[in-house]
């Protein structure tokens, strides 16, 4: 098992851990708040993929104090700092894998700025695959689709940053 895959097979088998003896996922719809906590939950264990992915390839990970940045970590690459916003799906929706690229206000969704992220990094669990995007590459659009590792019609807009972790190492992060 990879590294990557680790950390969630282990929060996996640890909140199976925590039913009810003989409960079943399916026994039961799940509330409003149960779904909300499952999202924020994913989010949380593809941070901690992201942190033990970057340090694995030599790069310093920073998280910084709360969670008011617009970035969820600084990237250390010995010769540029990065912000990068970690993103992750699950879910085929269409044979893709939707990415949300926005945040959240009070008048709506709004993409990520180059002001505010250098780059998103975003997680298709089941592909164990991570696309590392050029924030400047997504600021028109407020979702991603990403092309499954078997995608028969190629890889799509984003499939030239799956696993590009050297524009991280990049002064300008946009070289191939």
């Amino acid at each position: 098992m990879s590294p990557r895959a680790c950390a969630f097979f282990f929060a996996t088998r640890m909140s199976k851990a925590r039913r009810p003896k003989g409960s079943t996922q399916a026994s039961r719809p799940k509330t409003a708040h149960e779904q909300e906590t499952t999202t924020k939950r994913r989010g949380e264990l593809a941070e901690l993929a992201f942190v033990l992915k970057a340090a694995s390839l030599g790069f310093g990970v920073a998280k910084p104090y709360g969670d008011s940045e617009r970035y969820d970590f600084i990237v250390d690459s010995g010769q540029t700092l990065s912000r990068v916003q970690v993103k992750s799906s699950s879910t085929l929706l269409n044979g893709l894998y939707r990415i949300n690229a926005h945040r959240r206000t009070a008048h709506g969704v709004v993409p990520y700025d180059p002001s505010e992220v250098d780059f998103m990094a975003a997680y298709v669990i089941p592909d164990d695959a991570w696309f590392i995007i050029p924030i400047t590459v997504t600021t028109t659009r407020t979702s991603l689709l990403l092309c499954p590792h078997d995608w028969p019609r190629g890889d799509g807009l984003y499939g030239a940053y799956r696993e590009a972790w050297h524009l991280m190492r990049e002064p300008d992060g946009l070289t191939f």
